[in-house]
């Protein structure tokens, strides 16, 4: 697809800071009016600044056109909107994990179902595979992965004390509950972050100023989900580096696989921390 980015302007930059900026507002010091607010604001102030301007309006048909930033701010909009609606407190029961399902679920594909039948572009996809095989590089970030978790994660999670953000899980039914929560929202994350927030972002802005939009996005949710006390000065770093990942290989799978050698640390650690003794292979 050609690129169809303009040169940047703060007019642009200010109604996309905004949307971000809902998520803190929803996530972190959960004032939901405020986040609808500052939703209304970034999509308002968005369609204000491109009113005469050429925009996307269908499928690449040979002429050159700029894509709407306010279709594609609504559409992140949206997603927020969507995971908002419940509670991201880590919940084990039946009730919760549908909640999570639903919502978690709406927030990927509404927008994407919107992006491709209602606006009829492809702002919105999930590349899988790219066909290329992973170098030595890819390979030995998966093992630095491990190694950073497991020497970094414990230390973080019990001294904090932050991994009583999470349910006790004592029993074999809530530790499999644990892992499955914890795979799932970790896919999650990539699906909705990189491959929606982000790969709209990247339509308007440099790749720089995309990724830390979407990291705010990132952050605030995984605050809201227990990642708190001194949390950000591992999950920006982690949200930055998904973004910049996901540019060098353009493959979904490489940073799911990331992603979920990254939590298989989290729920060892977890389950370490609510039963101490029961997996005696960490330092802390």
């Amino acid at each position: 697809m050609t690129d169809v980015r303009r040169t940047t302007t703060w007019p642009d930059v200010v109604p996309a800071l905004l949307v971000c900026a809902a998520a803190p507002a929803f996530f972190v010091v959960q004032v939901p009016w405020l986040g609808w607010a500052l939703l209304a604001l970034g999509v308002g102030g968005a369609w204000l600044v491109e009113r005469g301007r050429p925009v996307w309006t269908g499928p690449i048909d040979g002429t050159r056109r700029e894509p709407s930033l306010t279709r594609d701010l609504s559409l992140i909009a949206l997603g927020m909107l969507i995971v908002s609606v419940i509670p991201l407190a880590a919940e084990l029961d039946n009730l919760a994990m549908l909640r999570f399902t639903l919502a978690l679920g709406g927030a990927v594909a509404v927008p994407y179902i919107v992006s491709r039948f209602v606006f009829r572009d492809r702002a919105i996809s999930f590349p899988w595979r790219t066909h290329r095989r992973w170098g030595r590089l890819q390979w030995g970030w998966l093992v630095a992965v491990l190694v950073l978790g497991w020497l970094i994660l414990p230390f973080y999670f019990i001294t904090s004390g932050v991994y009583q953000n999470w349910p006790v899980v004592d029993t074999p039914d809530l530790i499999a509950r644990l892992f499955v929560g914890v795979g799932a929202v970790g896919i999650w994350d990539e699906l909705f972050f990189i491959c929606t927030v982000f790969a709209l972002l990247r339509r308007h802005f440099p790749d720089v100023l995309a990724n830390v939009l979407q990291a705010i996005v990132f952050v605030s949710f995984l605050w809201e989900l227990g990642y708190r006390e001194w949390g950000p000065l591992l999950t920006i770093p982690f949200a930055l580096l998904q973004g910049f990942i996901f540019l060098r290989t353009h493959s979904l799978a490489y940073v799911v696989t990331v992603h979920l050698l990254f939590d298989a640390v989290v729920f060892a650690v977890l389950v370490h921390a609510h039963n101490p003794g029961l997996l005696p292979i960490f330092l802390v």
